[in-house]
This record gives C-alpha cells, sequence and structure tokens, in this order.
C-alpha cells in the first residue's frame, strides 16, 4: 500500500490490455475474481484506472467503480499511453499494480486524405493512401467530385494515370452529370484529355444539362483541345460566345443545321441566348452555303 508503508493485500497485475485502435484502449483487470468478496456493495473491492502523464509523471484517475474493463477513448493515433491498477478494500486500505504502456494505432486513411493528397497534387501521399487499402478510390468529396475528376481538372496527369491504375472510374460523374473528360477539356489540359480518351473516354457522353465534352471544350476557350477533338473523330456542334471557336467549329465541318433535343437549332439558341455575335457568324455561313450551292 502506498502511504502507510504495508501493503493490506498482494499487489494486483497490472490492466490486461484488450482490443486497441488508432483512438482508443481496451483494458480489463481481475479475470480470475481474486478480489470477489460477496455481501453488501460496501464491503466490495473498488478498481480504479490511473493514467500516468508522460511529461510530469503525475497519475489521473480515469475510471473508477466496480466494474473489471474499461475503454479508453478518446487517444492520438500513434501515440504511447501508460496505465496502472489500483485496488481499493472497503476499510480504505488500496494497492496499485505496476505500470502497462499501450500504443495507439495509425489512424486509418479515409477520403479526406486521398483528396487532400491529390489537391495538393502529391504523388507520393497519394499512393501511400491507395497502397493503405482501406477506402475506394472513387470517394468523393463533399462537392461531389472524385479523386480523379479533381486531378482532371487541376490537369495532374501522372496523379491521373495513378488513380486509373488503382482503378479509378473515369465514366463517373458529378451531381451535374460532368465526367472527368469534361471537366479536363473544359480547364484544357490536353495531355489529360489524350489520356483520358486512351483509357475509353467517351465524346458522345453528355451531363445533365446535354452538353457534351465538346461543349465544354468550347465554353473553356481551349481551341488546342478543340482541334485535337475534332482530329480524334469527335463530333463538332456547339454554340458558345466566342467567335474564333464558332469559327473554327464550323471551318471543321460542323453541322449548323442540326438542333437539340427539343427540335431548336444552333441558331435559334444563339437568338433566345442574345449571341448576336454567333448568329451573325452563323448567318454569313448560311448564306455561303446557299450561294455555294448556285
Amino acid at each position: 500500500m502506498e502511504g502507510t508503508g504495508k501493503v493490506a493485500f498482494p499487489r494486483p497485475d497490472p490492466p490486461i490490455v484488450g482490443k486497441v485502435n488508432h483512438h482508443s484502449i481496451e483494458l480489463y483487470w481481475d479475470i480470475n475474481n481474486a478480489y470477489q468478496i460477496r455481501g453488501p456493495v460496501k464491503n466490495w473491492f473498488k478498481f480504479s484506472i490511473e493514467e500516468e502523464d508522460l511529461k510530469t509523471h503525475a497519475y489521473g484517475t480515469i475510471y473508477s467503480g466496480y466494474s473489471r474493463k474499461h475503454v479508453v477513448e478518446g487517444l492520438e493515433p500513434s501515440s504511447t499511453y501508460r496505465f496502472r491498477l489500483k485496488v481499493t478494500e472497503f476499510n480504505g486500505e488500496c494497492a496499485y499494480s505496476p505500470l502497462v504502456s499501450v500504443s495507439t494505432t495509425r489512424e486509418p486513411m479515409n477520403g479526406e486524405h486521398l483528396h487532400r493528397a491529390v489537391n495538393m497534387d502529391d504523388e507520393g501521399a497519394t499512393r501511400n493512401v491507395l497502397q493503405s487499402g482501406h477506402m475506394k478510390v472513387d470517394v468523393p468529396d463533399k462537392l461531389g467530385f472524385t479523386p480523379l475528376m479533381v486531378a482532371a481538372q487541376k490537369g495532374y496527369l501522372r496523379l491521373v494515370k495513378l488513380l486509373v491504375e488503382y482503378g479509378a472510374n473515369i465514366h463517373r460523374d458529378n451531381g451535374s452529370g460532368k465526367n472527368s473528360v469534361m471537366l479536363a477539356c473544359f480547364s484544357g489540359h490536353l495531355d489529360v484529355v489524350q489520356y483520358l480518351r486512351t483509357q475509353g473516354a467517351s465524346w458522345e457522353t453528355r451531363d445533365k444539362s446535354g452538353c457534351t465534352a465538346m461543349h465544354w471544350a468550347v465554353d473553356g476557350g481551349h481551341v488546342n483541345v478543340i482541334q485535337w477533338m475534332i482530329n480524334d473523330g469527335c463530333e463538332v456542334a456547339a454554340l458558345n460566345n466566342h467567335e474564333d471557336l464558332v469559327r473554327l467549329l464550323i471551318e471543321s465541318g460542323a453541322d449548323c443545321s442540326i438542333t437539340n433535343e427539343y427540335g431548336i437549332s444552333i441558331a435559334e439558341m444563339a437568338k433566345a441566348f442574345d449571341r448576336q455575335n454567333v448568329v451573325l457568324i452563323l448567318e454569313k455561313n448560311k448564306e455561303e452555303r446557299r450561294l455555294s450551292v448556285r
């Protein structure tokens, strides 16, 4: 016993360590009921778990009662903790066990770790998260973007390839129906567009507003991307307020007479959105085509 110079009963064994994870440690003790006393509760042995402060070496009680098990929660991952068991007899006599040292496990990787690594263009960290095997590669962020969508939009080709290597779905879309190739087209990352195309990205897929990857390339104003898409066989038909792009599409063989699913033509859409410069280009093209037929 501490404090009186004598021990009223045998020194208890240290707590036995049960399940341990990154934020909790299970401790249990007196599995053989060595301190079992029958009769009223006032005569029972009382158990306390004390934790040592590793800096001051002082002890603080984190559990006190008659149970033979306690789960210490709210701990830091990859950290060491030291505990001892205090047994108190009904008359106030007490004894302390030796210390037991336990380390929590490493925090499991999650979607936040993966998205953080991708947003920072950190290939090593991204690979480490993926290799942990604790999550799906297509885990979305709060905006519904998968890591592949983020990498494609930012133009991180190395990460795009790495994510695809680990099974990222290039066809998956976000809440508005945009997939990775659409995002890369809008942002003008030709190398990413080219790679996703080799992995099976389709030019025909439409988002929820009916726009294709070509629409997004045009809307982003990326002539080099559009030219490559045309050469790759992508159908050219789009409306935007970029005169040079509209001209490029027309010169590349865009069919200006086609309509959308509601039967509205490109010219009608241009007028509806007050795209007068586009309307003039389309009318000029129409007139030139009429004259050429003669």
